[in-house]
């Protein structure tokens, strides 16, 4: 085979986006909702998996879904953000917007810090009937450093958006699993952020400027907005979105989180303390169990359907011990979750 061939082969293949990890964001295509599907009057919380709503000082309040898509190809599902209490007039120090957070031992491929730093290029695709401009805020939170961009909605279809963010000489990553680079997708923001013309350059951290431009998609509630196939990537190039498989997509969101439940299952799972002699008291039950993939951290455990004496973990495995007054006791357990969130 010839070189050009090769070449020409290989473009190809980059072009229709065969080549992998290439995207650092996880459950870009908003796949899975360990959590549920609904988060009514949401605020501050993990909704998708990977995905936080956050809304500061605000009225408004809003409704976020796991949406199907029929009217996108390539794409089944969303997040939807819908407005369901309206705030007409912003105070200042109000804003709300959608934020993913990325561990800085996966963004070492942008060179960040060195002479040779290489740009971000994220792109996405939204759908909202509140048309105008939106801005997007990336945050290095290792050197407290931070650049904005923007996107304008011309109408109510799915389109896809990128914004390029510039190379920074200042300022590496850090090589561990806490949170480095945080996105944040603006909603709405007070004048606190929104005052002068947008910051596109890397600088130390500020509010002044970082949303200039932004509407208030809190001012109805007829607002809409959704977005799925959201993909970071090295360069300045927006390269078609990266599919993953389910199996994958979940195995990668369970670094952060996880949940069990016996919904579909003919039984829970039951511990019964043993008929020991000897006191009653020192009668217990432990179930360990190993995660099926390793976790970020050292996860926060919690469990229904029983009364938790002790439940401990580590980023591989964990063990329930429940504690009995008398022998015999049998505890059921419907659900557990286990999150190492950053």
């Amino acid at each position: 085979m010839s070189k050009a061939r090769e070449l020409a082969e290989l473009g190809a293949a980059y072009d229709s986006g065969a080549l992998s990890n290439r995207n650092v964001i996880v459950n870009g295509a908003m796949q899975v909702a360990q959590r549920g599907a609904s988060f009514a009057s949401v605020g501050n919380v993990y909704t998708l998996d990977r995905f936080q709503f956050y809304k500061q000082n605000s009225g408004a309040a809003f409704t976020v879904t796991q949406s199907s898509l029929t009217d996108l190809a390539g794409f089944a599902n969303a997040l939807k953000v819908d407005c369901t209490t309206a705030d007409t007039s912003l105070a200042s120090n109000e804003e709300g917007y959608i934020q993913h957070k990325i561990e800085g031992q996966d963004l070492q491929r942008f060179q960040k810090g060195h002479a040779t730093a290489l740009g971000f290029t994220l792109s996405f695709y939204v759908k909202t009937n509140k048309t105008g401009v939106y801005t997007v805020k990336i945050f290095d939170r290792d050197n407290s450093r931070d650049v904005s961009g923007s996107y304008t909605v011309a109408d109510a279809n799915w389109n896809r958006y990128t914004i390029n963010f510039p190379a920074d000489t200042t300022g590496k990553f850090d090589d561990d699993n806490a949170s480095s680079l945080e996105i944040f997708f603006k909603l709405f923001a007070g004048s606190d952020t929104t005052g002068g013309t947008l910051n596109t350059t890397w600088r130390a951290n500020s509010d002044s400027s970082a949303a200039s431009g932004q509407v208030n998609f809190a001012d109805s509630t007829s607002n809409d907005w959704e977005i799925t196939g959201v993909q970071l990537e090295v360069g300045s190039e927006a390269t078609p979105f990266e599919h993953r498989s389910i199996g994958d997509e979940l195995a990668l969101c369970q670094r952060y989180f996880m949940s069990w439940n016996s919904s579909g299952l003919t039984d829970n799972i039951y511990l019964v303390t043993p008929y020991a002699t000897g006191t009653p008291s020192n009668s217990s039950a432990s179930a360990p169990f190993t995660f099926p993939v390793t976790m970020r951290a050292n996860p926060t455990m919690a469990g229904t359907g029983l009364s938790l004496s002790r439940f401990t973990a580590n980023t591989h495995n964990a063990v329930m011990q429940m504690g009995s007054t008398s022998a015999g006791n049998a505890y059921s357990l419907s659900a557990w979750t286990a999150d190492a969130e950053l």
